[in-house]
C-alpha cells in the first residue's frame, strides 16, 4: 500500500484522527457488546457474567476487523488470523480491566445490577486508553 498522501487517504492520519477513529470503532464495538449482552440475557439462561464473556468476544472480533480496515489501514495486512490473535491477546489486559470494573459495579451497586449495560459503559470507557496504546504498538504496526 502506498504511503503517498495523494494516493492513500489514510497516510496523512494524525495521532488525533487515529484515536478518534479508534474511539468511533470502540463505540461500534460497545453497541455490538451491549446488543449481544441484552440478547443473551433475554433469550438464554445465561447470567450477566457468562453472557458478558460471549458479548465481549463478538465485540472484539468486530472491532478488530474495523480497526484493520479503517483505523489502522496502513498496518501490516498479512496473516489476519495471527493479527486477530495478537489483537485479542494484547487487549486481554484491557478486557480484564473492563470485566473487573463491570463485575465490581454489578456486585457492589444495585443500580448497576439492575442495568448491566450501564456497568458495561463505565467499564468500556476505562479500558479505552489502554486498548488504544496496546493496539497501536503491538497489533497494528505500520507495514
Amino acid at each position: 500500500m502506498s504511503l503517498d498522501p495523494s494516493r492513500n487517504r489514510f497516510a496523512a492520519m494524525t495521532p488525533t484522527r487515529t484515536f478518534l477513529r479508534f474511539s468511533l470503532v470502540g463505540g461500534i464495538g460497545f453497541l455490538v457488546d451491549a446488543g449481544l449482552l441484552i440478547l443473551l440475557l433475554e433469550t438464554t439462561g445465561m447470567g450477566p457474567f457468562v453472557a458478558r464473556l460471549f458479548s465481549y468476544l463478538g465485540a472484539a472480533t468486530t472491532t478488530w476487523a474495523l480497526h484493520r480496515h479503517h483505523t489502522f489501514a496502513e498496518a501490516d495486512r498479512h496473516d489476519p488470523a495471527r493479527q486477530w490473535m495478537r489483537f485479542v491477546s494484547v487487549n486481554a489486559v484491557g478486557a480484564l480491566i473492563n470485566y473487573g470494573v463491570y463485575s465490581a459495579l454489578i456486585l457492589s451497586f444495585d443500580g448497576f445490577r439492575a442495568v448491566p449495560v450501564a456497568a458495561l459503559a463505565v467499564a468500556s470507557v476505562l479500558a479505552l486508553a489502554f486498548n488504544y496504546a496496546a493496539s497501536r504498538r503491538f497489533v497494528f504496526n505500520a507495514a
